[in-house]
């Protein structure tokens, strides 16, 4: 008995999240056409959740996220919406059914930054700035390497 209780115990601490644990930096990146000066996590909760699809400029949101077995696109999550990406699928199959689409998905952080800074309106996230970046940097959390800092804090 004493060892199922370790072996649980161990198996408890190796999948639940570590308050105050070390999370993996971020930059929000944006589209270059995008002028917005108010952010929050709430406001990249209703971006990624598709509550909010227009900038006040006119144009269509468009949000980009990663896979969601990949470690950036869960730190994401559990900042900006407190959840692990897979708690996120049922709110997605039930707004299928109202014709809402989750954000567009690819594969790597290198097709995000092309995806931002060739598609008017579009949104994401990157752990790095790399060099001739096409997007402006709207928030960071942490210290991203080579981006400019705006930073907001995680949940």
């Amino acid at each position: 008995m004493r060892i199922f209780i370790t072996l649980f115990v161990m198996l408890w601490l190796a999948v639940m999240p570590v308050h105050g644990a070390t999370i993996q930096p971020f930059a929000v990146i944006l589209a270059s056409d995008i002028d917005e000066t108010t952010w929050s996590r709430e406001t990249l909760s209703f971006i990624f959740q598709r509550k909010q699809n227009v900038w006040h400029n006119g144009l269509r949101i468009q949000p980009v996220n990663l896979p969601a077995d990949n470690p950036l696109r869960r730190t994401f999550s559990l900042c900006v919406f407190g959840r692990e990406p897979a708690a996120m699928e049922g709110y997605w199959r039930e707004q299928y059914f109202h014709g809402v689409l989750p954000p567009h998905m690819v594969e790597s952080e290198e097709a995000v930054t092309l995806f931002v800074g060739a598609t008017p309106g579009a949104i994401g996230y990157v752990s790095s700035c790399p060099p001739g970046l096409r997007a402006k940097v709207v928030l960071t959390v942490g210290d991203p390497p080579n981006c400019p800092h705006h930073n907001m804090p995680c949940l």
